[in-house]
């Protein structure tokens, strides 16, 4: 594994978020990333399709999948969404671990939010500390909370997003850093809203998110949403 990246993680215990000056262009050696998803059959809460995907880095050629129909023992609830959809991701992760160890990821994307979250520990937070892996919240629209919001300045603030890589903070009322919005694509009107999940620092999370991304969504992801989506079509 490569020596920033190992560096880096000590560096993290003291989970100090970092500035916003940062190098989009920096190099960092990583062969794997995963996504996780879940898909949901319209009209039936009691099961979804969860999805995990492992995805070569640089070039996104998919090397694992796993797609299965689960059961969802939670409702639904505001904030509390990671009850309801961690355990299958956690035990498709868990699955990985036993049957091919050698294509464990050094970080999973989640479709949701770290620290981004009014507990600050979301789905993806979950996943992390409970899988012990570095993960990345990737939420496609905003959590609303303690001064974040989706208001006129919010929106300005996305109209300034010129190029890839553009982002800008998401900050409480008082100064705290919980995420970025990101600029994912050239192409993309909408940003992507970054967070820790667990064992990454914010601004290597974003640069992932970013350097993962063909369309708005970063490829793990938008792969594992195709693949749970499809499975859905072919068998309900």
């Amino acid at each position: 594994m490569n020596r920033n990246w190992i560096d880096e993680q000590e560096q993290l215990k003291s989970q100090v978020i970092c500035s916003d000056t940062y190098d989009w262009q920096h190099k960092r050696c990583i062969s794997r990333v995963g996504g996780v998803d879940l898909s949901f059959i319209k009209g039936d809460e009691n099961v979804a399709c969860a999805a995990l995907v492992i995805c070569e880095y640089p070039d996104f050629n998919v090397v694992y999948e796993d797609v299965k129909m689960v059961p969802l023992t939670a409702p639904y609830e505001p904030g509390f969404l990671a009850f309801r959809e961690a355990p299958a991701l956690i035990e498709a992760f868990s699955r990985l671990c036993y049957t091919n160890p050698s294509l464990v990821p050094e970080c999973v994307l989640v479709d949701g939010n770290g620290i981004l979250h009014p507990r600050g520990f979301g789905l993806a937070s979950h996943i992390g500390v409970l899988c012990n892996v570095p993960t990345v919240g990737v939420a496609k629209s905003l959590l609303v909370m303690d001064g974040i919001l989706r208001d006129e300045d919010h929106k300005h603030k996305i109209s300034l997003l010129r190029e890839r890589g553009d982002h800008f903070s998401l900050n409480t009322i008082s100064g705290k850093t919980l995420g970025l919005a990101v600029k994912t694509s050239d192409s993309s009107k909408k940003p992507m809203y970054v967070s820790v999940g667990h064992k990454i620092s914010l601004h290597t999370a974003a640069w992932l998110v970013c350097h993962c991304s063909k369309y708005r969504i970063p490829e793990p992801v938008r792969q594992a949403d195709i693949r749970s989506r499809e499975f859905i079509r072919k068998n309900y």
